[in-house]
């Protein structure tokens, strides 16, 4: 049967995702996870006040949401000092950062990266056709040196760092994230992930410089806020930078509900703190379980631990398969040597207390 044809770089492309869903599992198990300990997702949930927020604007849900987030962008300029067109709202991270790939690389355009790092950006470089150079980490961080260097190697377009990193959950300082941002060249912009930055230590962030045009930070309402299902992200940067997504962005792509759950969410401060609290327990507890089973837990700012296994990937993928097995979702990264840890993410103390009874058996299992 004949159809019409796909582009040639379409056709190209495998049909797949970077990710495999809980979800997708679950139905192939015929079974619902006992925890959810692999999509760095939080358990506890958003501010009751962004939920009531949503419930009230569910009434409204025929209406479109506004195309320009007007409300949520002043509100977020006001909470980081800056002027709301130093900021751009999207459909979380992920789509953001589809639409800067967009904007920047056509086919043949060369993009640096870490890699083992956050593979949705490498995803949307592919589909632009764009040539992925990638370094490796250095001691489970990603090495903004050998980012640079490879940027001036290849000319790159654009460089993705993320402080703090997933899936490693390592982090840099702020003062050495700056003497990157400084040292990008006038041609390459730096897209800086900062998914994690509200769950990582005070001095990890550098202060926020809206006149940089080779910088761009990418934050989110997924992690620390709690509300992953929302898809709200939002990217801080300079202003012409900042203008040009309404060159190619999807304009009634933020929900409304979304948008008023995450308006809720940034004025509810307190809560932010709580939920600090809580992950650096959950952290700890991940950890306490880990040394308990003769596993080594790596230092992390973000809401997961990544749990060295000791041994090689094929190892932790079967620790990791006892831990499934046993109605725990959990991941592991997809690069060695990081692939000898698997990736548990904070949870409650029922979640965490189903992980110190499953994770001796997985080892057993493993062995």
């Amino acid at each position: 049967m004949k159809r019409p044809p796909l582009t040639p770089l379409a056709d190209s492309l495998p049909a797949s995702v970077p990710f495999v869903g809980p979800e997708a599992l679950e139905r192939v198990n015929g079974a619902v996870f006992k925890a959810r300990l692999g999509a760095n997702e939080s358990v506890f949930g958003p501010s009751p006040k962004a939920l009531a927020a949503m419930k009230a604007a569910t009434s409204d849900i025929w209406k479109y949401g506004d195309p320009e987030s007007h409300d949520l962008r002043h509100a977020l300029a006001a909470h980081h000092g800056i002027a709301a067109d130093n900021i751009m709202v999207g459909e979380g991270i992920d789509g953001l950062l589809g639409y800067l790939v967009r904007l920047y690389v056509a086919q043949g355009t060369d993009v640096v990266t870490s890699e083992g790092a956050y593979p949705t950006f490498n995803y949307h470089v592919a589909g632009f056709g764009g040539i992925l150079h990638m370094v490796p980490y250095t001691e489970d961080h990603e090495d903004p040196d050998a980012l640079l260097a490879k940027v001036h190697a290849t000319q790159a377009r654009l460089v993705y760092f993320a402080n703090p990193d997933n899936p490693m959950g390592s982090w840099h300082p702020a003062a050495k994230v700056q003497r990157m941002i400084d040292a990008v060249p006038q041609d390459c912009l730096l897209i800086l992930d900062e998914a994690y930055i509200e769950l990582a230590p005070d001095g990890t962030a550098p202060a926020l410089d809206t006149s940089n045009p080779n910088v761009i930070r990418m934050r989110t309402f997924s992690k620390g806020h709690g509300m992953a299902g929302g898809r709200v992200g939002y990217a801080i940067g300079e202003a012409e930078t900042i203008s040009a997504f309404n060159k190619i962005r999807n304009h009634f792509g933020m929900c409304r509900v979304s948008q008023a759950g995450a308006l809720a969410a940034l004025e509810d401060q307190a809560y932010l703190a709580e939920v600090r609290t809580k992950v650096a327990a959950s952290r700890n507890r991940i950890a306490d379980i880990a040394r308990d089973n003769g596993l080594t837990p790596l230092p992390s700012a973000t809401n997961f631990v990544a749990v060295d296994c000791g041994k090689d990937g094929e190892y932790a993928r079967k620790v990791l398969t006892g831990l499934l097995d046993q109605g725990l979702f959990v991941r592991m990264p997809f690069v060695a040597p990081q692939n000898r840890t698997i990736r548990l993410s904070c949870g409650s103390e029922q979640d965490m207390d189903l992980l110190a009874a499953a994770l001796p058996k997985a080892i057993a299992s493993a062995s």
